[in-house]
C-alpha cells in the first residue's frame, strides 16, 4: 500500500499546473500540423495515397506502442526523468521528421509518436500523485493545453510553410516549442531523483488485464482517439474534397480544435453535476456525431457550426476519456498502469481509424460512406461510455488484492 502523500503548497500547485500546460501544448503540434501540409507534401514526396495515409497512422500507432514502456521508465528513472526523455525525443524526433528523405520522414513520424504515446502516458500518474483529490478537474485543465497545441499546429501548418518557404521547416519549428518545455521541466519538476533502490516497501503486483473495468476504460480511450486523429490526420483532406481551400481546411480544423478547450476545461466540471460520468460522456459524444454529419454532409454554409460542434464534442470526449484513468484509479501507481494500458492499446486500436479512412479514400469511397464509418465508431464508444462511466475504481483491499470496487455515489 503506498503511503499518503501531504498535500502540495499552493506555490507548488500554480508551478506545477504551468509545467504540466506547458508540456501539454506539446502533444499535438507534431500531429496536427501535419495534415494540412499533407497535399504538398504528397505532390513534392510523389508519395501514394496509401503512403501518405501511413504518416498519419504511424504516429498514432506508435501512441499505443510505447505508452506501455512509460510505467517502466517512470520505475527505473522517476516520472520526471521519463518525460525529461520523452521531450528530448520529441524534439529530436521533430527536426528528423524535417529531413529531405522520405525514409527519415517516416523515422521520425515514428520518434513523434514514441515520444508522445511515452509523455502522454505519464501524466496522469504525474497529476493524480501531485492533486490526488482534484485529479478529475486538473486533468481538464492541461486536456485544454493539449487542444490548444493542437489548434495552434493546425492553424499554423500552411502559414508557417509560407512565411519560411518550406513545409520541412514548418514541422521542424515545433521543435523549438518541445525544447522550451523540457528546458522549464528539467528547471521546475517537483520530484528531481528518484527513490533510491530498496527505499519503498515491495508493492503487489497489478494485473489489469484480468479486470473488465480496465478494458471498459481501454475501450473508451481508444474508440474516441480514433475519431480524434481521423479528424487531425483526415478531416483537411475530406474538406478539401468537399471544395475549400487548403487554407480554410486547415483553418476549419484549427477553429473546432480551438474550441475543444471550453470542452475541455468543462466537461469534468459538468461530470460532477451527476452520479457517475456517463450523461456527460454520451453528450460529448453526441455533439461530435453531429459535427461529423454537418461537416461533411449539410451545405457548406453550415461549416463553422459543424466544426464548433466537433470541436465541443471532442474536446469533452479525451477531457472525461483521460479524466476515467485518474477517477477509476485508487492510486497513482494504479493510475500509471491503467494510463499505460488505456493508451497503449487503446492507441493501437486507434490507429486504425485513420489507416481505414485511408483505404477507404484510396479505393474510392465518397463521403456518405466515410461519414457512415465515423458514425459507426462514435456509437461503440457511446456503449463502452456507458460501462466506463460507471462508479467504479480499481483499488488494494487489506490483503494487497487488486479488486474493483463500487460507489453508490461519486466520490
Amino acid at each position: 500500500m503506498a503511503a499518503s502523500q501531504p498535500m502540495p503548497s499552493r506555490g507548488r500547485l500554480i508551478g506545477f499546473l504551468a509545467l504540466m500546460v506547458l508540456v501539454g501544448l506539446n502533444l499535438r503540434p507534431a500531429l496536427s500540423s501535419l495534415s494540412p501540409l499533407l497535399n504538398r507534401i504528397q505532390a513534392d514526396t510523389g508519395l501514394s495515397p496509401l503512403g501518405i495515409g501511413a504518416l498519419t497512422t504511424l504516429p498514432v500507432l506508435c501512441l499505443g506502442l510505447f505508452a506501455p514502456l512509460a510505467p517502466w521508465l517512470a520505475k527505473r528513472l522517476g516520472p520526471e526523468r521519463a518525460l525529461s526523455l520523452a521531450l528530448l525525443l520529441l524534439a529530436g524526433a521533430l527536426l528528423l521528421r524535417a529531413n529531405q528523405l522520405t525514409p527519415l520522414l517516416y523515422l521520425g513520424t515514428l520518434g513523434v509518436g514514441a515520444a508522445i504515446g511515452i509523455a502522454g502516458s505519464l501524466l496522469p500518474a504525474l497529476v493524480k500523485r501531485e492533486l490526488p483529490k482534484g485529479a478529475d478537474l486538473m486533468t481538464g485543465v492541461y486536456t485544454m493545453a493539449l487542444c490548444l497545441g493542437g489548434a495552434l499546429g493546425a492553424g499554423l501548418g500552411i502559414p508557417l510553410a509560407d512565411w519560411l518557404g518550406d513545409w520541412h521547416l514548418s514541422l521542424a519549428s515545433w521543435a523549438l516549442l518541445a525544447l522550451a518545455a523540457l528546458a522549464a521541466w528539467r528547471l521546475g519538476m517537483p520530484h528531481p531523483r528518484p527513490p533510491a533502490p530498496g527505499s519503498l516497501p515491495k508493492a503487489p503486483r497489478v494485473r489489469l488485464w484480468r479486470h473488465s473495468l480496465a478494458w471498459q476504460v481501454t475501450a473508451l480511450m481508444g474508440s474516441q482517439s480514433s475519431l480524434a486523429y481521423i479528424v487531425f490526420g483526415w478531416l483537411p483532406v475530406l474538406l478539401q474534397r468537399r471544395g475549400l481551400s487548403e487554407g480554410e481546411a486547415g483553418w476549419l480544423l484549427a477553429g473546432s480544435v480551438m474550441v475543444q478547450l471550453i470542452s475541455a476545461l468543462g466537461a469534468p466540471w459538468l461530470a460532477r453535476l451527476h452520479r457517475d460520468q456517463r450523461p456527460a460522456m454520451l453528450l460529448m459524444l453526441g455533439l461530435t456525431t453531429a459535427g461529423f454529419v454537418i461537416l461533411l454532409q449539410a451545405p457548406l454554409s453550415q461549416r463553422w457550426l459543424g466544426a464548433t460542434l466537433l470541436g465541443l464534442g471532442q474536446g469533452g470526449a479525451f477531457s472525461l476519456a483521460l479524466t476515467m484513468i485518474v477517477l477509476r484509479s485508487g492510486d497513482s501507481r494504479l493510475a500509471g498502469k491503467l494510463s499505460g494500458m488505456a493508451q497503449g492499446f487503446g492507441y493501437t486500436l486507434a490507429a486504425m481509424g485513420p489507416l481505414v479512412i485511408g483505404l477507404l479514400l484510396q479505393l474510392g469511397a465518397d463521403l456518405t460512406t466515410v461519414t457512415g464509418v465515423l458514425v459507426g465508431i462514435a456509437g461503440f464508444a457511446a456503449i463502452v461510455a456507458c460501462l466506463a462511466g460507471r462508479n467504479r475504481r480499481l483499488e488494494f483491499d487489506d490483503q494487497g488484492t487488486l479488486i474493483t470496487r463500487v460507489y453508490k455515489k461519486r466520490r
